[in-house]
């Protein structure tokens, strides 16, 4: 037989239901709150590698601009250096032509030195070399170095270029050769 105490160590059916219920309760709300909790932190893992990858992807977007303009300004620079070696050639056309006589007997002679020095600066043009226009301008430290200072009389005429010694290019909107000018001063 049992004793008082036995029996009420005992837990009657309905008793284990409401322990069962409780416990169950407890764990529901402690497993609501941790999964809320697993949640929250993965949404936040999510907009964190979200923001690397969109800067991650701007910074390539940026390189692959800076690159392919570095490449661009290469090949459009890459050929200075042989150009501005053919820049005497092109005086020395300009030079001969001016020293042709201008009798019928050497007519032939400056209408092929002028036909060649055409399609010589034609070929140097489609590279990108332009003439800087210097005569009569303004003078300019950009673009023009000052060989000599001449006085002058008239005050319209002070600061501009009189006279051009050595003709100044451009080659794809960049100074290759300043401008040797005299100016009036």
């Amino acid at each position: 037989m049992q004793t008082k105490e036995e029996k009420s160590k005992e837990d009657t059916p309905i008793d284990k239901e409401e322990n069962a219920e409780i416990t169950e309760q407890e764990q529901t709300d402690g497993t609501e709150s941790d999964k809320d909790a697993i949640i929250s932190e993965q949404k936040n893992r999510i907009a964190e590698l979200n923001n690397k990858y969109l800067y991650l992807f701007a910074e390539f977007e940026n390189y692959r601009k800076r690159t392919s303009k570095e490449r661009l300004d290469l090949i459009k620079t890459a050929s200075s250096e042989v150009i501005f070696s053919m820049l005497p050639v092109l005086d020395d056309f300009e030079r001969a032509i001016s020293a042709c006589p201008g009798d019928e007997s050497m007519k032939s002679l400056k209408d092929g030195l002028i036909l060649i020095y055409e399609k010589y600066k034609t070929v140097l043009a489609k590279f990108g070399l332009e003439e800087i226009k210097s005569q009569g301008e303004v003078f300019n430290t950009d673009i023009h170095e000052a060989v000599a200072h001449v006085p002058v009389e008239s005050e319209e005429q002070k600061g501009k270029i009189i006279d051009v010694t050595e003709k100044g290019y451009y080659l794809n909107g960049v100074v290759l050769r300043y401008a040797k000018v005299v100016v009036a001063g």
